[in-house]
């Protein structure tokens, strides 16, 4: 080889780990934090009361004026919830403490061990609160450049992924943060997340079961018309979830109907062996039908007798799940003339769910990296 030559070759090299090496340390100033609903930091009723006052005070989940609001939460809504809520939590309230928050940790822990960047959590309500994520990622990275935050909600809807992402970047702004914050879109339709919700379903469908329920956290029909950027799809149009438009993009409805096509056609479910319904309906205001507890005690009636249920629109165990469905729930099809209900756990820390977050903040983080 001539000498230019060689002098080339040595430089490509040369500038080529160069490169490696500043991307590598451009990596190390990056953190993550994974949000997440929250929950009551005890089943004291204190303490339900003040995570409910913060919930149902919050202008994206209860969508009133705010003396109204105020009136409805803290004169009607928390003094009569908070004990029921506590009693609730109480049923299902691990050793650990809350599953919600036991989870996600665990969920954190599953992710660190693939990355040298920190990785925080950080609860829409409750604790740890964003500020307590933001100043824990700083203390390990005193100079960081970049938090990418992994909402843990796989649909946009105005009262999950909106208020969370809208609400860590109100605290990022007003500690005057330095770092970059960079959002992963949700992921109802992600390849990685379908065949995650896939696999942690499919050692379900060994058993004999008549029908598999999916089961989303409702919304009220009105949070749908005000995602609605064209003001004139939304509910108004026939078949709208099945029909393009600009408005799927913040549209709950649409992206969990996508969903559960999805998981069904990945996991070859005949079109009669599954159906979808929508949970957790608060106050006397429409809400996206068919409702879940309703569906629970006609089922039966019509012949189905061994019931499975998935709630893809949770990715860690809750309130929700583990005493709405699998007890309440259960409660509701068994006494209606059902012979078997299973609810199917979240994906937690399911490995296929672990790989696709960990794939996920490679991609973001890669892609923000100046080369």
């Amino acid at each position: 080889m001539k000498k230019s030559a060689l002098k080339r070759s040595f430089c490509a090299a040369d500038c080529s780990a160069t490169f490696a090496y500043y991307n590598y340390i451009r990596m190390t100033k990056k953190g993550i934090v994974l949000v997440n609903l929250g929950s009551p930091d005890s089943t004291e009723v204190k303490d339900v009361r003040r995570y409910l006052d913060e919930f149902l005070m919050d202008e994206r989940v209860i969508d009133k004026p705010y003396i109204l609001r105020a009136l409805l939460v803290k004169g009607i809504i928390v003094p009569f919830r908070a004990p029921k809520s506590a009693a609730a939590y109480k049923s299902i309230w691990w050793k650990e403490g809350s599953p919600l928050i036991v989870l996600s940790k665990q969920l954190q822990d599953a992710v660190q061990k693939n990355f040298d960047m920190p990785v925080e959590i950080a609860m829409r309500y409750g604790n740890p609160s964003p500020k307590v994520a933001y100043d824990k990622l700083l203390q390990q990275v005193p100079d960081l450049e970049e938090v990418i935050m992994l909402p843990l909600y796989p649909h946009y809807a105005m009262s999950s992924y909106e208020t969370a992402v809208l609400y860590m970047k109100e605290v990022h702004k007003k500690y005057n943060y330095r770092f970059k914050l960079t959002t992963i879109e949700p992921y109802y339709k992600n390849t990685d997340y379908i065949n995650a919700l896939a696999e942690s379903i499919k050692p379900y469908l060994q058993q004999d079961f008549d029908k598999i329920l999916f089961s989303y956290h409702g919304v009220p029909e009105r949070h749908i018309y005000k995602g609605d950027i064209t003001k004139q799809h939304c509910l108004k149009v026939s078949d709208c979830c099945h029909v393009d438009s600009p408005a799927h993009n913040q549209c709950y409805r649409h992206q969990t109907f996508i969903t559960t096509e999805l998981v069904a056609a990945k996991l070859a479910l005949p079109r009669e062996k599954f159906e979808q319904t929508f949970q957790s309906r608060l106050g006397r205001d429409p809400w996206l039908t068919p409702y879940t507890a309703k569906r629970l005690e006609e089922l039966p009636a019509e012949g189905v007798k061994k019931l499975l249920v998935a709630c893809p629109a949770f990715v860690s165990d809750c309130l929700e799940t583990l005493e709405e469905i699998a007890e309440e729930g259960k409660e509701i099809f068994l006494h209606a003339g059902g012979e078997s209900f299973t609810m199917i756990p979240c994906l937690n820390t399911h490995p296929f769910w672990v790989n696709a977050v960990v794939k996920w903040i490679k991609e973001y983080a890669v892609e923000t990296i100046d080369v």
